[in-house]
């Protein structure tokens, strides 16, 4: 094997087991020998030289790091420009894996990280530096092709569908209780708000569920919305904070003007508040917005155990797969069956998942356009099975607590 050095980053919104990921490459890479580097808050921590050597973290933080959430090296949201407009960055990426002898580089991110991901791939095949490169996927939002579902979405679902059975047996203790509306997150897929309906089969969970896949009508969700609370003198609506009209506006712009993110993204968040006063103003009937927000995606102590264990096999196969030779892919999961719930690991090319986005499919979403079918309930419930073995002291959880010193070079 050639003497080759590995840098791994993270980028992104941190999950829940992104750093279970971290885990598999890091103890995949030690035990083939592989010296390890970490950019510390991913591209843009690269490119300033931030740059931490795992060996200086002890084995027992490392073991630890399997079950801390968040992402425990940093992260960051940026975009690198086109190689063949500009290579300004590229080149300075290029000069620090000449000093460090980086021959391999595992990328741990969603969507746009899968993006950034092949740039440099492609930069380095360019320019004629052997450089393998490897993305792990990270996503609760589920939405990256070519995969049957992404590390983080399954801890993300079992928090979310936890959350709105308790939230649904908290809303049926009074004689005459109140609508709740909970925002759930997801901008173009419904993935996680569909999740909550596993509470709904498995228990008690929302009533009515609303996804971004489908065009949103106010009136009409406020009629379904009092049908349901005159029956049963409570309602639980789960919404995905991406929900749009027939026109594709975001119900959430009702309320205040869109702003963009740097992504050209319009920032979402807010839908649950303006949906709960606007039926109190239709119906007179008391209600409560509830927002689940970034719970939703560091909650640990409910992580799912097929979810952690998927994530270390992700961060092992792309570890696998650089030492092979192997670049310019993506780790995915490929599902060979529900029950018993079976799955196998597989490598797509980045440009194949770096653009777009993977709704529900049609078959997962009720013709009603307010609930799910069986056939989800089939798929997602076998991501969230198990519950990890977080150690405690003194009533909390024991997380991860790295040094990430920065090395001169």
């Amino acid at each position: 094997m050639k003497n080759y050095a590995l840098l791994y980053a993270q980028s992104g919104g941190p999950t829940s087991v992104i750093n279970a990921s971290a885990y598999g490459v890091i103890t995949e890479a030690k035990k083939r020998g592989i010296k390890t580097y970490v950019a510390l808050n991913g591209i843009e921590g690269l490119l300033k030289g931030s740059i931490s050597d795992i060996d200086n973290e002890s084995d027992q933080e490392i073991e630890k790091l399997r079950y801390t959430p968040a992402s425990a090296f940093g992260s960051c949201r940026v975009k690198l420009p086109i190689h063949t407009q500009d290579k300004t960055q590229y080149e300075k990426i290029l000069e620090i894996f000449k000093k460090l002898n980086i021959h391999y580089f595992v990328y741990n991110g969603g969507n746009d990280s899968m993006n950034t991901c092949s740039k440099i791939a492609d930069f380095m095949q360019e320019s004629g530096y052997e450089c393998y490169v490897c993305g792990v996927p990270k996503t609760i939002d589920n939405d990256l092709l070519c995969t049957d579902h992404c590390p983080g979405y399954g801890s993300a679902a079992k928090f979310i569908a936890t959350a709105c059975s308790e939230i649904a047996l908290d809303t049926n203790v009074y004689a005459h209780g109140r609508i709740t509306v909970v925002e759930i997150m997801g901008r173009d897929a419904g993935w996680l708000t569909a999740s909550s309906a596993l509470a709904s089969a498995y228990g008690t969970g929302p009533d009515l569920i609303y996804l971004p896949e489908r065009p949103f009508d106010i009136e009409d969700f406020c009629v379904k919305c009092k049908n349901v609370y005159m029956k049963k003198h409570s309602c639980l609506v789960a919404v995905s904070e991406g929900i749009r009209d027939v026109n594709g506006k975001y119900i959430c712009s009702y309320a205040t003007e869109e702003k963009k993110d740097m992504f050209n993204n319009t920032q979402l968040g807010g839908v649950g508040i303006y949906l709960a006063n606007l039926l109190t103003q239709k119906t007179g009937i008391k209600t409560r917005a509830i927002e689940l927000s970034l719970m939703q995606r560091c909650a640990a102590h409910i992580a799912s155990l097929t979810d952690n264990e998927e994530a270390v096999l992700a961060g092992r196969k792309a570890v696998e797969a650089v030492s092979d030779g192997i670049t310019n892919k993506m780790v995915t999961f490929k599902r060979e069956s529900n029950s018993p719930y079976k799955m196998t690991c597989s490598l797509s090319p980045l440009c194949d998942v770096a653009h777009g986005t993977q709704s529900m499919p049609d078959e997962f979403i009720g013709k009603d356009c307010c609930s799910v079918t069986d056939k989800f309930i089939a798929y997602a419930t076998p991501l969230i099975m198990g519950e990890v073995n977080i150690k405690y002291e003194n009533g909390l959880p024991v997380f991860a607590s790295l040094k990430n010193k920065i090395i001169t070079f």
